[in-house]
């Protein structure tokens, strides 16, 4: 029996180190991290008192913690609560569907604080730009964040230029992309990362110039200062965003 009691405790003891180790992720205690704001959900008030570039050093500084190992835990069911009769996110992120790239993560954000429209690629089109005219001049989000990725299927597909059901119109909204791509050396399939890569970017590019290219409404807020609008590029192997424009 004593033995019993003492592996209960030890096992005890454990569960509750493990506890303390998960509870203090990022080496800061929940009151340290909170004082921030960083968990509170984002208000109205909030948004309307962030500007285009805050929002942009916003994101920025939420990769730079998702590197670190030093992601926030929030109260997520709180936000929940918070959130419920309403939505003011700071900005919106376009990126691909692709299981390793989730905007929430990878910009250690909250619910409530972005938009996330995702499409095999990360290309704009008239449904993409309508939900951005919604989250932005509407909904009020003051930056638009294209987000391309490292080993991109969907771009290797383009360049291949491959035919697959209605997967081919949707290659076909990356092709002008991979057109603009001068020959790069090594074969010109998506077995040369260098042209893959390339082709990201280029793309990532173009559907951040097509958004003001396309839309009257985002074109507006972007002369006026109430909305600035980036691409971006994450590194599936590193996590690591880099910043295209």
């Amino acid at each position: 029996m004593n033995e019993r009691r003492g592996f209960l405790a030890a096992a005890g003891a454990i569960a509750a180190s493990s506890l303390a180790a998960c509870a203090g992720q990022g080496g800061a205690s929940s009151e340290s991290r909170n004082a921030g704001g960083v968990c509170s959900a984002f208000d109205k008030s909030r948004q309307e008192g962030t500007s285009p570039d805050q929002a942009l050093q916003m994101l920025q500084d939420g990769n730079a913690r998702f590197l670190s190992g030093k992601s926030v835990n929030c109260d997520l069911l709180a936000q929940v609560r918070a959130t419920a009769s309403g939505q003011a996110p700071f900005a919106a992120v376009v990126g691909c569907i692709d299981s390793r790239v989730p905007p929430e993560l990878v910009f250690d954000q909250q619910i409530g604080d972005i938009f996330a429209a995702r499409i095999a690629g990360n290309f704009v089109n008239t449904d993409i730009i309508g939900s951005l005219e919604f989250a932005t001049k509407l909904a009020g989000a003051k930056l638009i964040v294209v987000l391309g990725h490292t080993e991109c299927g969907a771009i290797k597909g383009a360049v291949d230029d491959a035919k697959l059901g209605n997967l081919t119109a949707t290659l076909a909204n990356i092709r002008p992309s991979v057109i603009k791509i001068k020959p790069v050396d090594g074969p010109q399939t998506s077995k040369n990362k260098q042209l893959v890569q390339a082709v990201a970017d280029q793309n990532a590019k173009d559907a951040a110039a097509m958004l003001s290219a396309r839309s009257e409404v985002l074109r507006e807020l972007v002369s006026a200062g109430q909305l600035k609008i980036v691409a971006a590029m994450h590194d599936v192997a590193t996590g690591r965003i880099t910043w295209l424009s």
